[in-house]
């Protein structure tokens, strides 16, 4: 028996949150185990298994043809809460009482998640931390739970640092003063924010709460995959091992390492707006174009979209600007004179809808990324060596701002204080001339802005040697592959 398991390659079950921003680096994670000999297995839902399709697919043209192990989406419905057909992610949420029936739908897929383990015995599973409850679920069945939220390993410390501070900082801060400065204990680093940047238990207890179920449920876990590499976050692998006591392994950035495969096999297909928007970028100068882009999830009123678009007219730069198309119309927030710069395309571009983000900031005409700090788009920039315009909305991207700015410095604020989901109303809104000032203090002539990009461009080499043979993210992926073979081995025998 333990000769023919022997034979076997390992088998991870990777359980990505229902979001973007969670299914794209575990879909790009997929590609990157299966590249080392694993068998991967994606478990979520049919609309869900839509966004990562494409992905999945080019890794298999990638790693199938080196003979190794193809790469499997396996769904099960989408629980039927009472959202709106096709909804199945937070990216359909707009209301309390939807992201309500959301969070009941995660809870129901525990059931397909018991059965799956039950069913197929996985040698591990990798997934999302807003499942806590997958922790009890995997040791029911003798499978080792790694846990990954897809953001940094310094969020996730300083998240740590809030919820086991018992929020003696907070409670002696005056409660509506979102200004009040809140230090965060025993991190590597000095790390202070603003009161209205971080979770408040007096606010939103539920929130907290969940919080430190999920802290708990990580805490047990067998340990922890970050999408990150030991040079990007220094102190920080050391931190989580000795003062949380916590076992981790860091394989990123596999955004870059699933490029590298895809560029191997010749994979992937491109919309003709992303075709003409590339072609558009061969024609600019080396590093003469601003590209701005918040995610998924980030949504501006009318009145912020007119400040980006002042502070890009300000700026006098060229740009791509991405742009959802559940945005406000433009004859609600266009200036005037901004029309003459996108039509026809002189100085820039609008781009509705997806567009290609790491293809663009790897394009040598982008020369700096305005940003929400998600940390998928902070490690595409940080590949690209493109330095950062920082403007986090909400969450742990107060928290990457941190790093990005004091740790790495390779980037500058414009100054956002407070933070706030999509389905909150925001009163903070950023005026042009810190927009414009923060891409020239990025892509400017003085010292500043050329010591911000001469570091953004010494940690690209770094990101790209740590998923090389012998770099660091490369043999922390190798020794988790042979720990967990081993243990395969040994309950076998």
């Amino acid at each position: 028996m333990a000769s023919n398991d022997e034979q076997q390659p390992l088998h991870v079950l990777l359980f990505p949150f229902v979001a973007p921003g969670h299914l794209i680096p575990v879909a790009d994670m997929a590609a990157l185990f299966a590249s080392h000999g694993v068998k991967c297995t994606i478990l979520t839902t049919p609309a869900n298994a839509d966004v990562i399709r494409s992905a999945v697919d080019g890794a298999n043209n990638a790693v199938c043809s080196t003979g190794a192990p193809e790469i499997d989406i396996s769904t099960v419905p989408f629980p039927d809460v009472g959202l709106a057909p096709g909804v199945e992610s937070v990216v359909g949420i707009s209301s309390e009482a939807d992201r309500s029936r959301l969070l009941e739908a995660v809870r129901l897929l525990r059931e397909p998640f018991d059965r799956f383990l039950a069913d197929h015995r996985p040698d591990a599973v990798v997934a999302d931390s807003f499942y806590p409850w997958t922790t009890d679920t995997a040791a029911e069945h003798g499978v080792p739970r790694l846990c990954f939220l897809g953001t940094s390993m310094f969020a996730r410390a300083c998240n740590a640092s809030l919820l086991c501070s018992n929020t003696l900082e907070l409670e002696g801060l005056p409660p509506d003063d979102p200004d009040a400065i809140v230090s965060l204990p025993g991190l590597p680093h000095r790390v202070t924010l603003r009161r209205g940047q971080v979770m408040d238990p007096r606010k939103n207890e539920l929130e907290w709460n969940y919080g430190k179920l999920v802290n708990a449920a990580d805490q047990r876990s067998y340990g922890e995959v970050f999408n990150s590499f030991a040079e990007l976050e220094p102190g920080y692998a050391e931190h989580y091992r000795t003062a949380l006591g916590r076992r981790v392994w860091l394989v990123g950035p596999v955004g870059h390492a699933s490029d590298v495969l895809a560029a191997r096999s010749g994979a992937g297909e491109l919309s003709l707006e992303a075709e003409r928007c590339l072609r558009w970028l061969d024609q600019k100068p080396d590093g003469s174009v601003v590209f701005i882009s918040f995610g998924t999830l980030t949504r501006f009123t009318a009145v912020e979209q007119r400040e980006v678009a002042r502070g890009l007219q300000l700026s006098g730069r060229n740009f791509v600007w991405v742009m959802s198309e559940s945005e406000a119309e433009p004859s609600q927030w266009m200036p005037e004179g901004f029309a003459e710069l996108i039509d026809p395309r002189e100085h820039g571009i609008i781009f509705w809808g997806w567009a290609p983000q790491r293809l663009i900031l790897g394009h040598s005409a982008v020369g700096g990324f305005v940003t929400h700090c998600g940390w998928n788009s902070v490690l595409e920039a940080v590949s690209a060596g493109v330095p950062l315009v920082t403007w986090p909305r909400h969450g742990d991207q107060f928290n990457n701002e941190k790093l990005i700015l004091e740790v790495l410095k390779i980037g500058v604020s414009v100054g956002s204080r407070f933070s706030a989901t999509k389905v909150e109303v925001r009163s903070e809104v950023i005026n042009g001339e810190k927009i414009a000032e923060g891409i020239d203090r990025v892509m400017g002539d003085d010292e500043e802005a050329e010591a911000v990009r001469k570091k953004a461009v010494d940690l690209r080499g770094k990101a790209r040697s740590a998923i090389e043979k012998e770099g660091s993210s490369y043999d922390d992926l190798e020794q988790l592959i042979t720990e967990l073979m081993a243990r395969r081995n040994s309950v076998s025998v």
